[in-house]
């Protein structure tokens, strides 16, 4: 254990025996759990005041003091207790904790910490008891100990000794969260509500383990910790935490007061409230309220780090990264300031310093589960190929880089031409790309932690990460469109130097998306169109909130698409140039109201507006169609879905089930007739396994190719990512011989997944029939790093179009490798002899045969 100086006589201690207390000190404590501070402080007084021997009066007097911000009258009670009871560690930690707000100087803090390290240093048998093996615990946390030394010599001891002793699960819980196990956090504090489920900190604590993976299970836990206990300071900072990533400031402003309703002096509330005034742009009031936060203790690292990690959830990390620095200055070990600042400066592409700060903590700290994946993973990135331009810097896989590196550069400067040009800014640094074939690499690196499952790409201003084909199974999204939406948020957040809002941001990427491409980005379905037309429609101004707390995965993928119709909306009603002047407003530092007031209209007035625009899109899709199911039952019967038929000819509900029934009894002409009446409803979408596949697929069986032909090349036109229909439409071109659409479709598989043989087979084999020799070189060149059958001819047919394209050197590099591979390779020798003798004629023709068995050499 790093420099823990005690004896170890201390943990070899005898068992850990509790003692039982009047029922009066249970209520006052039930008291304080239930948030009634001044009626559990009066009562502990007045027992403190009778001089009643019992310790844990005092300790309950203090917490009621500190939790009101009481901070002098809790350090003159324990200047007196201290006395009565010299021993008690946990009475020296809530001293320490009300001399640093009641503006002791660092020399006396010093001096208290001093002894209470002396104190732990000795060996008598009474320091052994359950609370003062806690306390010691969060004292050697607090000096920077191993983590894992203190779970097992303190905590994990204390719940061996005692298994029905909540504060050795919640001290665990703290020690868990701090160091970013959210597992160990959860799985803790689920067996402490087994123990007590009465305290509002395990549903606090389990609020925050949750928090990033479960938001549903944080909001319940978080309004079980209020309703336990109204006053509970930690559950409304972060209730207001929550509020403010919603971008919901009135709600936080709201928590926030009740904190200081508390404690008028409460650090982290006013640290929140000059969070509020950064975002809003009201930069003189930051700096009075983060003064208000250092008032009672002005060398305080958690406010200015807190008030970064909050501005860095933004996207803001350069001005997240300068209050870390601030933090520091105040305490240079403080390592929560450390890490965020190494994470920030990793965001912001300065990965050298960044990475060397996450690996300075990894060491410092063994336990940090999120410095130690990132260092971990650091060695990985250390093997990725580097491909780079004057203004992007894009790291891969080698393998990948190989395959189509060269693809992903091509799209990148053609997003930089557009897209810059469109928003009219240029970054005035290099773009960073990583690109990650493991999906947990690609969390790591975003999030810190393995998981982001459904997350593609991420961008934070001016690097963008993001997962690669090979980790998304067998139909992948199409990577070209992910980027293509990821270097949007390059330029809007270049633009607005990372100041706006997350709806906008992802609004106006998935509105680039289909500018770009019509099947990119998302668009109408009959569930967006019940969403719309129903009360799952997010008004504007909550907008961003619904990309924080979704219902669901589809009501993720629902804000996603409402934000795009809303930049829509505001560029058809205002023009582009209205959107330019919001991001321009943004970049101010005006608030996202005041901006959207100046150019579009008050929010209330946007919210009105869309809400009539998005009902007037819901309408106009599938208007012929009959949408109700009031009465279709759930599991009709053949019979019953033939009368309802009947008086319900239109029901697009009635006619999918019909259709999908029929094609389970392979009724195909049936199917089909089902199938074109949803088509001239209009209800038809690109979606995946929805009707127009099932057409695609009816018509396949039934023989019907160029109803099929026509089926597929709709689906194509809705979807970026329909990796079978494209498949299909090149098997049906290869055999009419249309060339030219197989080089097509073959261009938008490999837009979705370069890393198979197929696209790069069909591409090549299309270039050359069509006698286009350049076209053929990169699927070509591709094939050879994925183990070709038949590697000579392989690079026979590259050195041939390379040679048709006037590159003699790179062919002959390759027509070698060929003769390599098969010496007897005729058609090798002779492109070999014209490569070498370019104006020279065989006397006589070679066979195109090849000989590949390098034994008859």
């Amino acid at each position: 254990m790093k420099s823990m100086a005690w004896p170890l006589l201390l943990i070899a201690l005898g068992s850990i025996n509790g003692l039982l207390f009047a029922s009066d000190l249970d209520t006052a404590e039930q008291l304080f759990r239930e948030g009634k501070y001044t009626e559990s402080e009066v009562a502990s007084a007045a027992q403190v005041e009778l001089g009643i021997w019992n310790e844990r009066w005092t300790r309950v007097l203090m917490r009621c003091q500190l939790v009101q911000g009481k901070y002098a009258e809790a350090l003159a009670v324990y200047e007196n207790a201290v006395k009565r009871y010299p021993t008690s560690v946990t009475l020296r930690m809530m001293g320490i904790d009300a001399l640093r707000h009641s503006g002791g100087t660092p020399e006396q803090i010093e001096l208290e910490n001093a002894r209470t390290f002396q104190l732990l240093q000795s060996s008598t048998l009474r320091y052994a008891s359950r609370d003062n093996l806690i306390a010691a615990g969060r004292y050697f946390t607090a000096q920077g100990e191993d983590a894992r030394d203190i779970l097992e010599l303190f905590y994990d001891r204390v719940r061996d000794s005692d298994p029905n002793y909540l504060e050795a699960y919640i001290a665990t819980a703290e020690l868990a969260l701090e160091k970013g196990d959210f597992k160990v956090a959860g799985d803790t504090l689920q067996a402490a509500e087994r123990v007590d489920a009465s305290d509002p900190r395990t549903a606090y604590l389990l609020a925050r383990s949750f928090e990033s993976s479960d938001s549903s299970i944080a909001d319940a836990s978080l309004k079980r910790a209020l309703s336990i206990n109204p006053n509970h300071v930690p559950s409304l900072l972060f209730q207001a935490e929550s509020a403010i990533d919603r971008e919901q400031y009135e709600a936080a402003e709201r928590s926030i007061s009740a904190v200081l309703k508390i404690n008028a002096k409460q650090p982290e509330a006013w640290a929140l409230r000059a969070v509020i005034a950064h975002l809003r742009g009201e930069y003189d009031q930051e700096k009075e309220l983060r003064s208000k936060a250092l008032e009672t203790w002005n060398r305080n690292p958690q406010v200015d780090s807190l008030i970064g990690v909050k501005l860095s959830q933004k996207y803001r990390f350069a001005e997240g990264a300068e209050y870390q620095r601030r933090a520091l200055t105040m305490d240079p070990g403080y390592l929560p300031a450390q890490f965020q600042l190494a994470q920030d400066l990793l965001r912001l592409g300065e990965n050298d310093i960044g990475w060397q700060m996450a690996s300075g903590v990894a060491e410092s700290d063994p336990y940090n589960v999120v410095a130690h994946n990132l260092t971990t993973l650091k060695d990985r990135l250390n093997g990725f190929s580097v491909l780079e331009t004057e203004d992007m810097i894009v790291r891969m896989d080698p393998d990948e880089a190989r395959i189509y590196g060269g693809a992903v550069m091509e799209l990148l400067r053609e997003a930089r031409s557009v897209l810059c040009q469109k928003y009219e800014i240029q970054p005035d640094a290099p773009i960073a790309v990583e690109i990650f074939p493991e999906q947990n690499d690609f969390a790591i690196r975003t999030f810190g932690l393995p998981g982001g499952d459904g997350y593609l790409g991420v961008c934070f201003g001016r690097v963008i990460t993001a997962n690669s084909p090979a980790s998304q199974g067998e139909r992948p999204s199409n990577w070209k469109s992910v980027l293509w939406h990821e270097f949007c948020h390059v330029v809007t957040l270049e633009k607005t130097k990372n100041r706006m809002p997350r709806w906008l941001s992802e609004g106006i990427s998935v509105y680039e998306e289909r500018a770009h491409d019509a099947s990119w980005g998302e668009s109408m379905t009959p569930t967006y169109r019940k969403m719309m037309l129903g009360d799952e429609l997010t008004p504007v101004s909550q907008l961003s909130g619904a990309f924080l707390s979704p219902k669901s995965p589809m009501h993720l993928q629902f804000a996603y698409y409402e934000s795009s119709l809303v930049v829509e909306f505001i560029i058809e009603k205002y023009g582009i140039e209205a959107l330019r002047k919001i991001l321009v407003d943004l970049g101010d530092g005006m608030d996202i109201k005041d901006a959207l007031g100046r150019n579009v209209g008050s929010t209330a007035k946007l919210d009105s507006e869309f809400a009539e625009h998005a009902k007037t899109l819901a309408n106009a899709f599938g208007a012929k169609a009959d949408w109700s199911r009031d009465g279709f039952p759930e599991r009709p019967s053949q019979q019953q879905l033939t009368d309802w038929l009947k008086t319900h000819p239109h029901n697009y509900w009635a006619l999918t089930t019909a259709a999908e029934m029929a094609i389970a009894a392979k009724q195909y002409e049936l199917a089909a007739d089902y199938l074109k009446q949803l088509d001239e409803l209009g209800t038809f979408t690109g979606e995946q396994n929805g009707p127009l596949e099932r057409l695609s697929i009816v018509y396949r069986q039934l023989g019907q190719v160029d109803a099929e032909r026509n089926t597929l090349s709709r689906i194509i036109n809705h979807s970026s990512d329909a990796l079978p229909s494209l498949n299909r439409l090149i098997e049906l071109s290869k055999a009419s011989k249309d060339w030219k659409q197989v080089a097509n479709y073959s261009d938008q598989v490999l837009a979705i997944q370069p890393l198979l043989p197929g696209g790069h087979q069909s591409l090549a084999e299309a270039a050359e029939q069509l006698d286009q020799p350049a076209r053929a070189i990169n699927p070509l060149t591709a094939l050879t790093y994925m183990q070709p059958v038949d590697p000579a001819g392989l690079h026979y047919r590259l050195a041939k179009a390379l040679a048709d394209s006037d590159q003699s050197d790179q062919a002959k590099h390759h027509v070698l490798i060929a003769l390599d591979e098969a010496p007897r390779y005729r058609d090798a020798h002779q492109l070999l002899l014209q490569l070498v003798h370019p104006d020279e004629t065989p006397s006589e023709p070679l066979s195109a045969g090849m000989a590949t068995d390098k034994d008859t050499q």
